[in-house]
Formats: structure tokens, sequence, C-alpha cells
């Protein structure tokens, strides 16, 4: 009976300890509705809401939802995401941020009715990259991997074979802003869902290195 006590207790831990992981995030331009069950967030997107800095549109926006924790060093995040892509620009994904004049963001886009894997990496201005799919697409993985001071951006269909999408410059040794990100320059909004996005500590290239140069010393 104890046994079966203590295995019901640890249980129930595991299962708080993964409820607490997206709560205790913090959220940059908080939409108006939101919610987190079962480690899982669905938002209804912003209005009219983006990131975007300067480049080929002429204006600057840093408005739409935007849920995240801090980290340091180099680290692996991954999420599931799906959206009832609406109108032109509907998109949803992950962002890395240092600041708001540089950040990375990746995921699906729908624009002219086609659903893209989207890449947007902004360095004082933002630039744009798509690879356009033939048909619709229920959900999709995406992945960034920050080593150093590059991001490998990858997307995958059943979180297995992952294809990269991106390998984008961001400022090493400094903080980022992991988190979720949806926007709806052009709509209405729309419900987005985030499912299974985990961050994973990857140790530091450098010091790895230098343990190996100077094993034994």
């Amino acid at each position: 009976m104890k046994r079966i006590l203590f295995s019901l207790l640890g249980l129930a831990l595991t299962q708080v300890c993964s409820a607490q992981k997206l709560e205790k995030m913090q959220w940059f331009n908080e939409p108006e509705k939101w919610e987190i069950k079962n480690n899982v967030l669905t938002m209804f997107v912003t209005p009219q809401s983006d990131y975007w800095r300067i480049s080929h549109y002429g204006f600057t926006v840093d408005d739409a939802p935007f849920y995240f924790g801090t980290y340091g060093g180099e680290f692996e995040v991954k999420v599931k995401i799906t959206g009832n892509y609406k109108a032109r620009f509907d998109q949803m994904g992950i962002m890395l941020r240092t600041d708001q004049e540089n950040y990375i963001k990746a995921g699906i886009e729908f624009v002219d009715g086609s659903y893209n894997l989207s890449t947007v990496v902004t360095h004082k201005t933002s630039d744009w990259s798509v690879i356009k799919q033939d048909k619709a697409l229920p959900f999709v993985w995406i992945k960034a991997v920050r080593r150093l001071d590059a991001v490998e951006v990858f997307y995958s269909f059943d979180d297995k074979e992952y294809t990269m999408m991106r390998n984008a410059y961001l400022k090493d040794n400094t903080p980022v802003m992991v988190g979720l990100m949806a926007a709806s320059p052009d709509g209405k909004g729309f419900e987005a869902r985030f499912e299974h996005f985990s961050v994973k500590h990857l140790p530091d290239a450098r010091r790895l290195k230098w343990l190996k140069e100077n094993a034994g010393n």
C-alpha cells in the first residue's frame, strides 16, 4: 500500500511540475483571451498585431502576443503548433529575442491562401524567408537550436525527422527571451494552440572544448 501511495504521489508531483512549466512564464503583449490547461497554451491572437522592423514595408511594430521565459547559454527549444488561420499573414511559432531590434521568429505564416514555413530574422531591420507548402498543415513542429552566435531553425511533421529551414545570427553570450509567439497583422485574430513546449539546456561548446584540452591538468 505504501509503495502504491508513493507511486501515486510521485506521479502527482510529476504532473504538477509539468503543469507549472508554462505557468512560470510571462507575457509581453498579453492577449485578451488565453488559457493554459494540461500544459497546453491556447490563445485568441490579438487582431492587427505583429513583429516587424522597417525594411520593405517602411513601418515598425512590436505589439503581438509573446509568452516567454529567459535563458542564457546554449539550448534547444521546440513546440508543436496548430492554428485556425483565417487572414493574410496570420502566423504563429517560436521567438528568440534579445531586445526590440534583435529577434528571430519562426513557424507557420498563412499568405494568400497558402501555408508557408516562415522565418523572420531581425537585426535593426527585418528579413523574411518562406518555404511554401502545397497543402494545408494541420500542425507542425518547430525547433531552434542556439549554439554560440548562431541559431538553426528546423521543422518537422512528426517530431522525428527535422529539416533545417534557416541558420541565422544571434548575439552570443547574451540572455535570450524564448517562447511562443502569434500575430494577426491583417486580420481579426485567430485561435492558436501550442503543445509540448520545451527548452533543453545544451552544454557550452567552448567550455567543453576547454575541458577536453585541459583534461588532467
